[in-house]
């Protein structure tokens, strides 16, 4: 059973809706308030940003999955983080779900809540509560809908971000296959340097599915997603990942492993990995992507380890910006991973979808065609494959290229 590319995002799957309004936060003449909701009640899970500094929201939500009640909507709002807002913070949050619980008709606790944009200021309550009422009474189940969603969560991004999937799981009562919708949208573009799972990201499936097995799928999707990209190795107050399921496409429900939640679990990796390499690719003022494929380390954990080590570096982000293979800046990544390995056995080369240059091998640096090199840096995605030579272990990870452009933006982004 394949899993195929739908269009579409946060609406993709049976019983969801979305919504988005210009409420003034921050911005002004762009929509800046989202909301998803969903006809019946859902399970979720989510992981949350490591930053000890945690913002109101995410102190709200990580209440709310500990507590096991089951969800019905989330509301989002761009411009203002809620973050280092103390208790006035949470009470916002607070009078933000009941205002959402009373124009929706459900409870309080029903209502997760996510903020992304400066940390400090409170949110302006007046204009948050007219932003909820615009939402609650224009929810829409159209593709439309999401992608709308998907912009109005937008701080610097210049893309908005969705996608979507779509696989056949057994039936319920046996007879037959149904098929299970899988979608979501994210926002990130700075302060990116996640240690679970991104800025913001929500995903919404019709999957049956127990709330323990969605946590224990959720958390493994993002090890590997996520939690392999990096634009400025800044992990931001508000870092969180949403996962609803509510279990309207009429699956056997997935309550212990086997094929079915091996199928899932493929599935919501994929939509993970491509809305992550796609916050990675929209980093501020990026104009490359940069992938690190690591083989042939010792350990899984070790390839991870130096993946992120080489894409995080300042220097190979500013050696990809000015367009000069530096194999040095590789090599200097490498090793200061914390991860042992020989030099003299490595091999490191550079590519793209046409070219492949290799530029250090048996403890030396190779000479190498020069054009070649700037022809793969001349273009918008470069990779690097370093080959440790040690085992099996394997990893991908993800950032961007360092750019005058990144230090303007968070030169003046509070005023």
């Amino acid at each position: 059973m394949s899993i195929r590319i739908i269009e579409g995002g946060v609406t993709a799957a049976r019983g969801f809706q979305a919504a988005s309004c210009d409420a003034g936060i921050k911005y002004r003449s762009r929509p800046d308030m989202a909301m998803i909701f969903s006809d019946s009640p859902c399970v979720f899970a989510g992981t949350f940003t490591s930053n000890v500094v945690k913002a109101a929201p995410v102190l709200w939500d990580r209440d709310l999955l500990r507590s096991g009640a089951p969800v019905r909507a989330v509301v989002i709002n761009a411009g203002i983080a809620n973050a280092a807002t103390g208790e006035t913070g949470l009470r916002l949050c607070r009078e933000s779900a009941e205002c959402a619980a009373r124009d929706l008709g459900i409870d309080p606790s029903a209502v997760l809540l996510g903020s992304t944009g400066v940390i400090g200021p409170n949110l302006p309550m007046d204009r948050l509560s007219a932003g909820i009422h615009r939402l609650s009474s224009s929810l829409s189940s159209s593709l439309e809908a999401g992608t709308a969603a998907s912009r109005a969560i937008m701080t610097t991004d210049t893309v908005n971000k969705e996608f979507a999937v779509a696989f056949d799981l057994p039936a319920a009562g046996g007879s037959g296959t149904v098929t299970v919708h899988l979608g979501g949208m994210s926002k990130g573009s700075g302060m990116i340097h996640p240690n679970m799972s991104t800025m913001l990201a929500y995903l919404t499936t019709d999957c049956a599915i127990s709330r323990e097995m969605l946590q224990r799928l959720t958390s493994a999707a993002v090890q590997d997603t996520f939690n392999m990209i990096t634009v400025d190795g800044d992990t931001s107050t508000n870092d969180t990942l949403l996962v609803l399921a509510g279990g309207e496409a009429g699956n056997e429900p997935i309550t212990v492993e086997g094929e079915a939640s091996a199928l899932f679990g493929e599935a919501l990796e994929a939509v993970c990995r491509h809305l992550a390499i796609r916050m990675a690719g929209d980093g501020e003022g990026a104009s490359h992507l940069i992938e690190t494929r690591v083989l042939g380390a010792d350990t899984k954990e070790h390839a991870r380890l130096l993946a992120k080590s080489v894409v995080g570096s300042s220097l190979v982000k500013a050696m990809v910006f000015g367009r000069d293979a530096n194999c040095g800046r590789i090599l200097c990544a490498l090793g200061y991973a914390g991860v042992d390995f020989d030099p003299a056995a490595i091999e490191v080369f550079m590519e793209d979808s046409r070219n492949q240059v290799c530029f250090y091998r048996e403890g030396h640096v190779l000479d190498f065609d020069e054009e070649k090199a700037l022809a793969i840096l001349s273009g918008p995605e470069v990779r690097f494959v370093c080959d440790m030579k040690m085992g099996s272990g394997e990893a991908t990870a993800w950032g961007c290229d360092l750019t005058y452009d990144y230090v303007k933006i968070n030169g003046d982004y509070r005023t």
